[in-house]
């Protein structure tokens, strides 16, 4: 059944059981090898490395292994900011190479680019116009598919900031959820912290979450990051653009709101006159 594909048992290679050992019968070439690959060809089909390796991220490594210097390697840390997240969004984006199709074929992923040339030359995001719904968009600009973090991310404030996915996320991997360099609400704090320039301006955060510290409610990511979709069962995608999506939204966009995804029981009209009433809200906040 098509479900089996999803499931590859810890300590094992993705591919090795599904596909033939002859990569030209593979049928994800198009849709899913070139990010799951280090320098997929698509005339032979042949990789380099199969799954997320080293060079994907750092680009070539052999003069490196030899005599390592930092000026034989990339290290996505001292790239700009652009170039240092599009390390990152060249997978977890939805979009489609500038040149499309290719002889035919209709590729999923920025054929041709590696780490060093500018992702903008090989790759463009998926479109989505403000005030409609799309397969890939809400209205209101939000992504909701699988690996649109990207899509999400360069709409924030945050990107505009200069944030880098790597400043969150640790991709050699940790034992924190999301691969997290951190837990979740430390590693939002460290910026966010009460009496930061970067608010919030409460002295505490349970004043500033309303919830009580440590429960769900209090955790950053609830009201910044809401669960805004489910592509698999128990797999759901969270909102990378960190702005509150208010109970509103959800009456005029559809789209799932921070406040009634927890609060299962309750109405957007319930959610909507509670904000009300937080003392710090402006009168003149537009719901």
């Amino acid at each position: 059944p098509m479900a089996n594909l999803y499931f590859v048992a810890n300590g094992t290679d993705w591919r090795s059981t599904l596909y033939p050992p002859d990569n030209m019968k593979r049928p994800t070439g198009p849709t899913c090898d070139g990010c799951h690959s280090v320098n997929y060809d698509i005339q032979t089909k042949q990789v380099a490395e199969w799954n997320v390796g080293c060079e994907k991220c750092h680009g070539p490594g052999s003069t490196h292994v030899e005599q390592p210097t930092r000026g034989n390697i990339v290290n996505p840390a001292r790239m700009d900011y652009i170039s240092a997240n599009d390390t990152c969004i060249q997978c977890h984006s939805q979009g489609r190479p500038l040149t499309s199709p290719i002889e035919g074929k209709y590729y999923d992923w920025p054929v041709g680019f590696h780490i060093g040339l500018n992702l903008q030359d090989y790759w463009q995001l998926e479109e989505h116009n403000l005030g409609q719904t799309t397969f890939t968009h809400f209205a209101d600009g939000t992504a909701h598919k699988n690996r649109m973090q990207g899509n999400d991310f360069v709409q924030s404030v945050m990107y505009r900031r200069g944030v880098t996915c790597f400043d969150c996320h640790d991709v050699h991997g940790t034992d924190n959820y999301a691969q997290l360099r951190k837990p979740v609400n430390q590693i939002c704090l460290d910026c966010h912290g009460s009496g930061s320039r970067n608010g919030p301006r409460e002295a505490t955060l349970a004043e500033h979450t309303h919830h009580k510290d440590g429960s769900t409610g209090s955790e950053c990511v609830a009201c910044h990051m809401p669960k805004v979709e489910v592509t698999i069962p128990g797999v759901f995608v969270s909102a990378h653009t960190f702005a509150f999506i208010t109970p509103a939204m959800t009456d005029q966009y559809k789209i799932p709101n921070a406040c009634t995804s927890c609060h299962t029981d309750k109405t957007t009209a319930w959610a909507t006159d509670a904000l009300r009433h937080w003392p710090e809200r402006s009168p003149w906040w537009v719901e």
